[in-house]
Formats: structure tokens, C-alpha cells, sequence
């Protein structure tokens, strides 16, 4: 339905077709451009699920503006993709800059803190890494936890988001004193 609508979406130089509408599991990623209109939208969405008998859960919607940064600042204030579309409905967070959303795993946002979205899976990495010190491992044991539990849980946001050159040398400082039982 979202497809076949007149969203303009989401289209990029080298891209043959526009994008309007990801989806992943139960995660729906719609784009709108900024001649689209919201109301729109919720029309189409309100449609699908009356025939789906499911819920759309307006509350979990989350806006990430692209542009310019006087565009997206715009969006923000005036809670409109333009002069003449309908204001998004005050139940629907509009990410400001510097704060980033949860998508899929990864963190989006404009000009977000690379190194602040780091901070939680680091303070994970180090209570596991405290845990596992207590049960006093061989050598081998600390190279087989670091890889189980350092690179599990870095190996995907990795991917998905990059890690800034400080978390690299933070993960190695806490890399070697496990490995070395401190004393490295």
C-alpha cells in the first residue's frame, strides 16, 4: 500500500527508484519527502491495519529529519516536513540533533556522539569481563572470553555503526588487563 501510494519518499542521485517504506521483522522504516504529508500516511497506515486487525503503536514513532541542518532544525520546531503539510501529531518524538535513535541495533541520528553510543556495550564488556575474573581463567580461558564476549558483542554494531579510533584503544586498555590479569 505505502508503495503504490503518492509518498514521493526517499530518492538519492544514483538510485533508479525511490525509497518509501523498509521493513524488517516487526520494524517498518517509512521516508517521507518533503512535499509529503503525514496525514497521508496515517491514512494509508490506519487502512492497513483495519485490514490487518493489527495495531499501529503511534507512540514508538520516531522522526529522524535529513537536510540541511536549518531544514532538519525547522522540522523540529515547527513539527512540519514544510510550510503547508500537516504537523506531526505531539504523540511522535522528532529526534533532535545530537540525539540518536535505536534502529535495527544501530544508532541514527544527526551528529550524534559516535563515542557516547559506545558507552553502554563497553560498561557490558567490562561487568562480563569482572565476572569471568572471578573464576580465576588460564591464559587460554582469557583469550577464549575475550573473543566470546568482546567480540560478540562488538562484532555486530561494528558493522552497522563504526567504531571510533578512541573505543578501539579503550577495548584494547581492557582487553590487556584481562588478558594479563592486570598485571600487564
Amino acid at each position: 500500500m505505502i508503495r503504490r501510494s503518492d509518498l514521493k519518499g526517499y530518492k538519492a542521485k544514483n538510485m533508479p527508484d525511490r525509497t518509501v517504506v523498509t521493513m524488517f521483522a516487526d520494524d517498518t522504516t517509512v521516508y517521507l519527502s518533503k512535499t509529503d504529508n503525514i496525514t497521508t500516511l496515517t491514512q494509508i497506515l490506519d487502512d492497513w491495519c483495519r485490514a490487518a486487525g493489527a495495531k499501529f503503536n503511534i507512540a514508538k514513532t520516531e522522526i529522524i529529519p535529513i537536510g540541511s541542518l536549518a531544514y532538519r532544525l525547522k522540522v523540529v520546531e515547527t513539527r512540519k516536513l514544510s510550510d503547508d503539510s500537516t504537523e506531526f501529531p505531539n504523540n511522535m518524538n522528532i529526534a533532535k540533533e545530537k540525539e540518536a535513535k535505536r534502529f535495527l541495533g544501530a544508532w541514527i541520528g544527526n551528529q550524534t556522539n559516535q563515542e557516547g553510543i559506545w558507552s553502554p556495550t563497553i560498561e557490558k564488556i567490562s561487568s562480563y569481563l569482572a565476572r569471568w575474573e572471578k573464576t580465576w581463567p588460564t591464559i587460554e580461558g582469557r583469550r577464549i572470553i575475550l573473543q566470546w564476549i568482546v567480540g560478540g558483542m562488538t562484532q555486530y554494531l561494528t558493522n552497522v555503526q563504526g567504531m571510533p579510533k578512541p573505543i578501539v584503544k579503550r577495548l584494547d586498555k581492557i582487553c590487556n588487563a584481562f588478558k594479563w590479569d592486570n598485571e600487564g
